[in-house]
């Protein structure tokens, strides 16, 4: 995650000097924001059960923007934080079925070898 991040605060931040402290929460909500390959979910999403409404798309016309209702928009965050543990649930076992075929990968480049016990002691001379 770290390396991914720096990464991005890397690209991002490029001969910003003086204005990084502004662009910072830019890059962090954009990484919040980004679905991960390993479980499938942003962060953002596991941790508070629902999607960001990305920037751009409030200031556009969409259905989300047009049917705002404070009071719904309340209820419906409430019961997707009922369901945050089946969210995350749900992403561990995308991130375990990642790493298995990662590990399955990295295996199949490995070549194997069997060592004699004798192979392991030092030469006699």
């Amino acid at each position: 995650m770290n390396q991914s991040l720096l990464k991005i605060i890397n690209t991002w931040l490029e001969g910003a000097k003086g204005i990084w402290p502004d662009e910072l929460p830019i890059v962090l909500w954009a990484y919040k924001t980004t679905t991960r390959t390993p479980t499938g979910e942003t962060p953002f999403r596991l941790a508070y059960g629902s999607e960001a409404l990305i920037l751009a798309k409030v200031g556009l016309i969409s259905y989300h923007v047009e049917n705002y209702d404070e009071s719904k928009n309340d209820e419906a965050l409430r019961l997707q934080l009922d369901f945050v543990d089946e969210v995350r649930a749900a992403a561990a076992q995308r991130l375990a079925r990642y790493q298995d075929m990662m590990a399955k990968h990295y295996n199949s480049k490995v070549r194997h070898k069997d060592f004699q016990e004798s192979s392991l002691r030092p030469q006699e001379h």
